[in-house]
């Protein structure tokens, strides 16, 4: 405890420059493990969607799993079948990539 209050009152002692240099090296480490992946993750994902083809198979953000049947640029929008003579239009931005078609052709 006695340790504890000593380092308090050199802490306090001590110049501002300390502190500042703690908060720098937080939001380093938070930079580096949080807001950089998710920058790269996001990155992959445009890539992924300003690429798309007729025949990848995606997965919408609702979770439906299908395969791409045509793309309108203009719209913005994607014609996923689902199901024989089943197609429905989603928008560009709500296909991801079928992980696990990906994981089963490996």
């Amino acid at each position: 405890m006695t340790n504890f209050v000593l380092a308090a009152q050199a802490a306090q002692n001590g110049s501002g420059m300390s502190m500042i240099i703690m908060m720098v090296a937080v939001f380093a480490i938070m930079w580096f493990f949080m807001i950089r992946p998710q920058q790269k993750k996001q990155k992959e994902i445009q890539k992924f969607q300003n690429e798309l083809t007729e025949g990848t198979e995606v997965v919408t953000g609702g979770g439906i799993h299908g395969t791409v049947k045509s793309i309108d640029l203009a719209k913005n929008t994607v014609d996923i079948k689902i199901a024989r003579d089943v197609v429905v239009t989603v928008e560009k931005t709500s296909v991801y990539k079928d992980m696990a078609s990906t994981l089963q052709s490996k």
